[in-house]
């Protein structure tokens, strides 16, 4: 028991440390916060930076948040890894929709990806030739679901930079 309680002791003053990080530990993860921002506690818990940060300390010491803000900070924040989960949910109806160059499911992609009503026909004409080109590569379909919802996101990803732009 009084073991039990050092432990919880030491997680709460170390993810306490992890969330009052200094701005220059926060300007190495381009002005991100790890702990709180990125991993399984940031999806989780998107507005409670300290739960977000005890989550991520309690499953795996912080180590995903971490390797998220260093490989993937795109994916920080939340929104990245809802959009993520959403497009790999919807990947059927998504694609199909593509097809057709229209849709719900593929409107709402775009929208939790930043891209306003106006801009979408451009990105989706962007995301439609761009992933036709995915789809014609010769390893596509060996690909699992996963794998293809995964090309989708990052291909749509990148056709929303023009919504931006503009």
């Amino acid at each position: 028991m009084t073991r039990k309680l050092i432990l919880a002791a030491a997680g709460t003053l170390l993810a306490a440390n992890m969330v009052a990080a200094p701005a220059a530990k926060a300007e190495a993860f381009n002005g991100l916060n790890p702990w709180q921002q990125c991993g399984i506690g940031a999806m989780i818990f998107p507005n409670h930076g300290l739960a977000a940060a005890i989550s991520n300390i309690i499953w795996d010491l912080g180590t995903t948040a971490v390797t998220s803000a260093t490989v993937s900070a795109e994916t920080c924040e939340g929104s990245g890894q809802f959009t993520a989960i959403f497009v790999t949910e919807s990947y059927a109806q998504i694609e199909e929709q593509l097809a057709y160059g229209e849709g719900e499911h593929l409107n709402a992609m775009l929208q939790l990806m930043g891209c306003a009503a106006e801009q979408r026909p451009a990105a989706i004409a962007k995301l439609r030739t761009d992933y036709a080109q995915n789809m014609a590569a010769a390893d596509f379909a060996a690909k699992d679901q996963a794998q293809k919802a995964e090309s989708l996101y990052y291909t749509a990803a990148d056709a929303v930079t023009a919504c931006s732009a503009s």
